[in-house]
């Protein structure tokens, strides 16, 4: 099996609640990600809960980081995220497993718009982007219309507090979002990450 490079993990709150929540998707075909830097959900989306033939999972990000990065410190993110998807490739092979990965490297208004535009469905969502809140906002506004009825969308970092500005932070657009859509869906667990499931209004 190949080894992965991965410089840091910021996945263990997902890694432990994760799984509780395969058993809501209506299908484990299609995922997407929007933020994946070097693609540590990415393959545990591929190893843990997509479909073993013929899921994709859909990765919207820029890999230039957001304002609380330091530009320096992305050199490499992208080569990492492309190596970590050649080795994940060459795993599933070994395993007799097809999935595919798309990377849009986009913002996420504009990787978001062609994925409206190609009238694409998702089972699985994960919004892992901008902290700023009006973007975070914006990626759910966007891709809600994809989620499938059933599906799960889950919003990261929801008590970040990496910013002394309120509004850039992600949790007033969370709150905000899972407020207006309220008779949409179902919260199916609020803490450092919420996870919602799309219900017929």
């Amino acid at each position: 099996m190949k080894e992965y490079q991965f410089t840091n993990d910021w996945f263990g709150v997902a890694r432990n609640m994760w799984p509780s929540l395969i058993k809501h998707l209506p299908d484990n075909k299609s995922f997407l990600e929007i933020g994946s830097w070097e693609g540590r959900a990415t393959v545990w989306i591929a190893e843990n809960m997509a479909a073993e033939m013929d899921a994709m999972i859909t990765c919207v990000d820029t890999w230039q980081g957001g304002e609380e990065h330091d530009p320096n410190e992305m050199n490499g993110v992208f080569a990492r995220f492309s190596a970590n998807m050649s080795a994940l490739a060459d795993n599933q092979k070994e395993r007799g497993e097809n999935i595919l990965i798309r990377a849009i490297r986009s913002t996420s208004v504009f990787g978001l718009a062609e994925l409206i535009q190609e009238e694409r469905t998702f089972d699985f969502i994960y919004i892992d982007g901008s902290h700023i809140a009006r973007d975070v906002l914006i990626d759910a506004c966007m891709s809600w219309p994809m989620l499938k009825n059933g599906g799960v969308m889950v919003f990261d970092d929801y008590m970040w507090a990496g910013s002394p500005l309120l509004l850039h932070r992600p949790k007033p657009a969370i709150d905000a979002f899972t407020s207006i859509f309220g008779q949409e869906l179902l919260l199916l667990h609020n803490g450092y990450q919420v996870a919602i499931q799309k219900v017929a209004p």
